[in-house]
């Protein structure tokens, strides 16, 4: 740990010295070399995981540095502020362009969600009307044809249609688990309600669901918070042993805020997202669905304790 924070500190102190001189070279020559030096300080300090306000407190430092050495403090400010603004700027244009970047991502990754969220509504029409329809002209074939014959055969007609009757039903499941119509007929919370009831009858955990929603949000975040929810207990009836889940829902000024909370047993968060033995919890899934709407995903665990997936969405009515 200690090795740790000197290495940070030394490049610090390194990253400081490159921006000082670059920084004085600039003021001294107004050379491009000097301005490129100032993107590439910028670079660096975005790759160790600097912020904006890490970078502008080194700049307010040299700068601090430079006026207390600087013998006439007028000519600095009148003739070399301006290119101390414009070195800053230069040196701020990575994360400038990382922020472009990390929006067009995430547009991206939104429009892709919203592909998938089609095609998987597609696929859940197909499952359910033309499977359906295929299941119902087969019983009426069987139909046709079991007057003509004798008992063991009809015996045997109708064990197919039994079979025939559970298709139809696993069909049925199938198409509500892709996309579920009553999440967009009625709503988040009906749609939640009815994967509670469904869980329910084969898990061994209770759900209760909390809510104080006064109105319906965007269609898109209903989906993101309903693929979460269904993920989060997903994983819950697989991993955690829990007894009871708790799904909190309510707006916070501006925010749909959303509280998943099992008692099971919890696990390393840290470990879990870099562990590929934990990739099936989709922890990371999760993250980059809220990502694409604004959202955010804290996860709070500890071994022997639960755990609690807190969501925080930006209400949208569209």
């Amino acid at each position: 740990m200690k090795a740790s924070k000197t290495n940070r500190t030394v490049k610090k102190s390194e990253l400081k010295l490159a921006y000082s001189r670059a920084l004085a070279e600039y003021l001294a020559m107004g050379n491009e070399s000097a301005l490129r030096s100032g993107y590439e300080v910028g670079r660096t300090a975005l790759a160790y995981g600097w912020g904006i306000l890490d970078l502008a407190s080194m700049h307010h430092s040299c700068v601090t540095q430079m006026i207390a050495q600087h013998t006439d403090l007028s000519a600095f400010l009148t003739q070399d502020l301006g290119r101390v603004q414009q070195f800053f700027e230069e040196s701020l244009s990575p994360y400038e362009m990382a922020h472009r970047g990390l929006h067009d991502a995430t547009s991206a990754l939104r429009r892709l969600n919203e592909t998938l969220e089609q095609e998987i509504q597609r696929i859940a029409r197909v499952v359910h009307d033309e499977a359906g329809q295929l299941l119902f002209a087969a019983r009426l074939a069987m139909d046709g044809i079991a007057h003509e014959l004798d008992s063991s055969a009809s015996d045997g007609l109708q064990e197919i249609c039994a079979i025939l009757d559970q298709v139809e039903k696993q069909l049925r499941r199938l198409s509500h688990e892709l996309r579920p119509a009553i999440l967009e007929d009625l709503g988040l919370v009906p749609a939640l309600e009815f994967l509670r009831d469904r869980i329910s009858k084969s898990a061994d955990f209770s759900i209760q669901i909390h809510c104080t929603l006064k109105s319906r949000c965007g269609p898109a975040i209903e989906t993101a918070v309903y693929r979460v929810i269904q993920e989060a207990l997903t994983n819950v009836a697989k991993h955690a042993r829990a007894k009871n889940v708790e799904i909190k829902l309510r707006r916070i000024t501006k925010n749909l805020n959303c509280l998943i909370h099992d008692d099971g047993i919890g696990f390393d968060v840290p470990i879990a997202l870099s562990s590929a033995h934990y990739k099936g919890l989709g922890l990371i899934g999760m993250r980059e669905r809220l990502n694409a709407v604004g959202g955010t995903l804290i996860i709070d665990s500890m071994a022997g304790r639960g755990t609690d997936l807190l969501v925080n969405i930006p209400w949208r009515n569209k």
